[in-house]
């Protein structure tokens, strides 16, 4: 399959864990990449399947980082399932959150009726039950998951509430290798109960197609540039944007070479300096 020619778009997606940084760890040249994207005249905007902060927190971040970014130009998964909520189930009001206290903070700063898993009476392992009934079970990624909590959503899931995964990474890139993702987590609670979760966020193209149409821009007209073949090149292809594979993430160049359908990106890239040639603007 021959590459395409390279990209000249209105708008630039950026990944934000593996792209930008790993973990407290900038990737470096992110943050030149995007002031010089900037300086173009091209706008920019970042999602993130990451689940465990606020938009405000991850605005910080970034600033942390050398970038300047408004909470309205960030989308997280816990975001995006606000918006899924809201538009599409708004009868799901009382919520089970098995994740971050950001995602918390953000479910409830929405107005959400939130209880976070800890915090959640039963069930014991005598069978008692639950103390209340949930609407929803909202799962997302939780360095602080037990075998309780996990116990704790799956009987509220299995006693009718609705499953709904804000993201379904199996990986999380670290400075010290990969670890278990949001999506290891959902998976345990899909094999648990048997059901199978509401996924929101990427590979899934809500996140991307709303930023698209916040900003008024074609799908042809942006570009998202992820580290994931498994979550941002299936939503970029879902939602009709080109996209570039970065290997400062979870993918190697050997596996890239191996990528085919809907995990193939458009073109791949070493790092932000190969991405900046690529659209040709000037790293200072």
């Amino acid at each position: 399959m021959p590459t395409p020619a390279a990209p000249s778009p209105r708008l630039v997606i950026f990944d934000l864990d593996g792209v930008v940084y790993r973990g407290p760890e900038p990737v470096p040249g992110a943050a030149e990449l995007v002031v010089a994207l900037r300086a173009a005249g091209v706008a920019v905007r970042f999602a993130t399947n990451n689940s465990m902060a606020t938009r405000g927190a991850y605005a910080d971040r970034l600033a942390g980082h050398g970038i300047t970014a408004l909470p309205e130009e960030i989308v997280t998964s816990t975001w995006a399932t606000i918006t899924h909520l809201r538009l599409h189930e708004p009868a799901l009001r009382r919520l089970l959150a098995l994740g971050a206290d950001g995602m918390l903070d953000e479910l409830r700063g929405a107005g959400y009726d939130a209880t976070p898993a800890g915090d959640a009476a039963g069930p014991d392992w005598n069978g008692e039950p639950l103390a209340r009934s949930y609407d929803a079970v909202v799962a997302g990624l939780d360095p602080d998951v037990t075998y309780r909590t996990l116990g704790i959503a799956a009987a509220a899931i299995r006693a009718g509430a609705r499953f709904v995964a804000t993201n379904a990474d199996l990986r999380y890139p670290t400075p010290r290798g990969l670890v278990p993702g949001a999506g290891a987590i959902v998976a345990a609670l899909q094999a648990t109960t048997g059901q199978r979760p509401l996924v929101i966020g990427k590979p899934e193209p809500a996140m991307f197609q709303a930023i698209l149409e916040a900003d008024d821009i074609a799908p042809e007209d942006a570009l998202v540039i992820g580290d994931n073949p498994d979550a941002d090149m299936p939503a970029a292809r879902r939602a009709g944007i080109p996209v570039i594979l970065v290997l400062t993430g979870v993918t190697d160049a050997a596996a890239a070479t191996a990528l085919n359908g809907e995990r193939r990106p458009d073109w791949v890239a070493a790092d932000p300096a190969a991405v900046a040639a690529l659209l040709g603007v000037s790293l200072s």
